[in-house]
């Protein structure tokens, strides 16, 4: 009994001293359905270094979102599970985006930019930014074996979480989860 109450009282120090870890377990605890696909590392891992690009061709790196939460989504234009989630996490964007909490969206692979564009506009998403990764060069450093793969990034540019495949972004649970990490909505 006493070494589980020294134990108990040694974490809640641990977490206390370490607020970004009571942020990962508190989002952790949250997740039910879908979520229960995303999965928190033990230890955060690093994120991918390779470079991958804006839209309009500008060289870009996950070290550029440094100092917030970056929920990273690999996508593809000819994939169907893309296109159902894609939508759910323009509104988490809508609802969190801001100083805190970003998400960004990189299309891996071939992506023609006219398909690319009538894939966003064919959804109705118009707040999400279209990156691209041509040669797919950060989504093998990142081992994105199959799409789509989400992860997220703690403030200091570590992955702490990913979900392979599809999920239900816009579910309670997935809302747990992020204003766990960032607080509530922007506006809220």
């Amino acid at each position: 009994m006493k070494n589980a109450l020294l134990a108990a009282v040694y974490t809640a120090a641990a977490l206390l001293a370490n607020p970004a870890a009571a942020d990962l377990a508190a989002a952790e605890a949250a997740r039910d359905g879908d979520m229960k696909k995303l999965v928190f590392h033990g230890t955060p891992q690093d994120a991918g270094r390779s470079d991958f690009a804006s839209f309009e061709g500008d060289t870009l790196n996950l070290a550029d979102w440094q100092g917030k939460w970056v929920l990273v989504n690999f996508w593809a234009t000819w994939c169907a599970p893309c296109r159902k989630e894609m939508p759910m996490l323009s509104e988490l964007q809508t609802l969190y985006g801001g100083d805190r909490f970003e998400v960004v969206t990189i299309a891996t692979s071939r992506n023609p930019p006219q398909a690319m564009k009538a894939f966003f506009a064919e959804i109705g998403v118009d707040n999400l930014p279209l990156h691209v990764d041509p040669k797919s060069r950060l989504a093998r450093e990142m081992a994105v074996l199959g799409l789509p793969v989400t992860v997220i990034l703690d403030p200091e540019g570590r992955e702490v979480a990913r979900l392979r495949g599809d999920a239900d972004w816009a579910s309670d649970s997935a809302r747990a989860v992020i204003e766990a990490l960032v607080g509530s909505p922007a506006g809220g």
